[in-house]
Formats: C-alpha cells, sequence, structure tokens
C-alpha cells in the first residue's frame, strides 16, 4: 500500500470509528433528553457511518492498477466516492431541514407540548465540537499530502458537524431560558449547512469527472510555460484529465507553417518535457498536438 493510500485509509477508519460512537451517543441523547437539534445531529453522524462505509468500498477500488479496460488506473473512482459522500449529506441536510420545520410548527400550533432538554444534551454536543474540530484539522491535512477529493470532502463534512455542534449548544440553552422554538429551529439551521455542503461536494467533484482545467491559474501556467518554448506561437486548445491525484494535460500549439514535421516534433517534444519537469509530482501524461500558424492567432 502507497504511503497516499494508507493516509487515506488511516483518515477514513478514524473517521468511521468516532461516527459510529457520535451516532449512538447523540442519537439516543437526542431522544431522550427531547432535543430535536441534537437528534437531527445524531441522524446526521448515522448517514455518515453509511456513506464512510460506501467510501472504503470506493477507495479499495481506487486503488486496482491500470489494466486493458482501464489504461489509466480506477483513481476517478475517487471523485466519485465524493459525489456519494455529497449525495448522502444532501438527501440527510433536507429530511432534518423538513422535520425540524414541521417541530417548529407543531410547537406553534400546540399539537406538541414544549419539553426542555437536559443539560447532558449541552455536554455531549460540546464534546462532539471537540472531537470534531481535531477530525476537520485531521482531514484537511491529509488532503493536502494526498489530493484526495474524498478527504476534501470528509472534512467539509466535519466542518458541518462543527457548525452542528454549536447549534445544538445555543438552541439547547435558548430553549432553557423560555425560547423553546430554538431548540428546532437550530435542528433547521443545522440541516442548511448539511445542505450547502452537500450540493458544493457534489458540483465540484463532478466538474473532476468532466475534464475540467483545473483553474485559470493552471491554464495561464501552461500558457507561459508553452511561452518559453522557441517555436511555440500560441495555444489553440488545452484540456485535463484528472485521475485520482494525478492528472494529464492535451495541447494544441501554432507553429510556424513554413517548418517541416520533424521540426513541429522536436518543438512539441521540448514543450512535452518542461511540462513534466515543471509537474513532475502530478502529471502522468502529455500529448501535444501541433497546426500550422493560422495567422488570426499572430
Amino acid at each position: 500500500m502507497s504511503d497516499r493510500d494508507h493516509i487515506t485509509s488511516q483518515t477514513v477508519n478514524l473517521g468511521m470509528i468516532v461516527n459510529i460512537m457520535l451516532s449512538i451517543a447523540k442519537t439516543v441523547i437526542g431522544i431522550l433528553g427531547h432535543s430535536q437539534a441534537l437528534l437531527a445531529d445524531g441522524i446526521n453522524s448515522v448517514s455518515d457511518v453509511i456513506y464512510y462505509i460506501a467510501v472504503k468500498v470506493f477507495m479499495r477500488q481506487a486503488k486496482k492498477p491500470a489494466d486493458s479496460e482501464h489504461p489509466y488506473g480506477h483513481r476517478q473512482l475517487e471523485s466519485i466516492s465524493a459525489i456519494v459522500v455529497g449525495a448522502f449529506i444532501l438527501t440527510t441536510g433536507i429530511a432534518i431541514f423538513f422535520e425540524s420545520i414541521n417541530k417548529i410548527y407543531d410547537l406553534a400550533t400546540g399539537y406538541d407540548q414544549a419539553r426542555t432538554a437536559p443539560l447532558i444534551v449541552v455536554l455531549i454536543a460540546a464534546v462532539t465540537l471537540i472531537i470534531k474540530v481535531f477530525l476537520f484539522l485531521f482531514s484537511k491535512r491529509n488532503y493536502r499530502k494526498t489530493n484526495n477529493p474524498t478527504l476534501r470532502a470528509l472534512a467539509d463534512d466535519h466542518f458541518n458537524d462543527i457548525m452542528a455542534a454549536l447549534a445544538v449548544i445555543v438552541g439547547v440553552v435558548m430553549a432553557r431560558l423560555g425560547f423553546i422554538w430554538m431548540d428546532p429551529a437550530a435542528g433547521a439551521v443545522v440541516a442548511l449547512f448539511i445542505v450547502r455542503t452537500g450540493v458544493s461536494i457534489i458540483l465540484e467533484s463532478s466538474a473532476e469527472l468532466m475534464d475540467r482545467v483545473p483553474d485559470q491559474a493552471f491554464a495561464d501556467k501552461v500558457r507561459e510555460i508553452a511561452a518559453t518554448v522557441p517555436g511555440v506561437k500560441c495555444i489553440e486548445e488545452l484540456g485535463s484529465h484528472r485521475f485520482g491525484p494525478y492528472f494529464s494535460i492535451e495541447v494544441t500549439i501554432c507553429v510556424d507553417g513554413s517548418i517541416s514535421v520533424d521540426e513541429g516534433n522536436s518543438i512539441a517534444h521540448a514543450l512535452e518535457e518542461k511540462l513534466k519537469d515543471h509537474y513532475r509530482d502530478s502529471l502522468s501524461r502529455v500529448m501535444i498536438h501541433f497546426h500550422p500558424e493560422d495567422k488570426t492567432h499572430a
């Protein structure tokens, strides 16, 4: 197992174990303590456990080496895994939001009686807050080490849980001061954070699967490198394909139409070597095509 895969596995395993314990504690205390906010957070932790299991399955498949059917390997499963995480987060957030709004309506209409949550609810939320701050920092650090989009998604979810724990504490304290509706309102706020994170993860990971050039700075850097290669007149097309932490670049350059094919190949090879040297740790493949210069690009 590579260091990258070991770090990923370690991060996922730790998060799953912690979420199993937290989901049990928060759900049970949320029910017994009549705290809608803590129960919502507990349900969120239960969904966390489910998608952690899914993540482990995807990560095992992603580690498989390249084969005849998958010449670039299976690392794109990391982005697919992140989308699965985002989908779980999104659906959980929507369910919690409507349940919390329904609770507020029941309190307002007298259909349900107000109950004050005990202080143990605040204690559980405070413990969750401390643990999740650690997991957020741990996952974020390991994401920077591995550039694994799944770890980024997990770090974002831990940050969600930090906001959720803060909402629980505020909601319960305000409810004990007489603002009973604040507890389910805190649950609704938690849900909105969860929904936002789910949508963000899905959009970002989907973009990685659709061959999006990483960002404008990346495109500008490739053009800057190309400009240092004698004979390159312009970049006509630039594409990038990501495979987990690695990516390939496909570039179409313009060259002088009067030069020979061999000279064009030499220019393309020089650009290829410069790109490989600059992105030596993350670039898996470079494909350079060259066309005669279109004078409209001059």
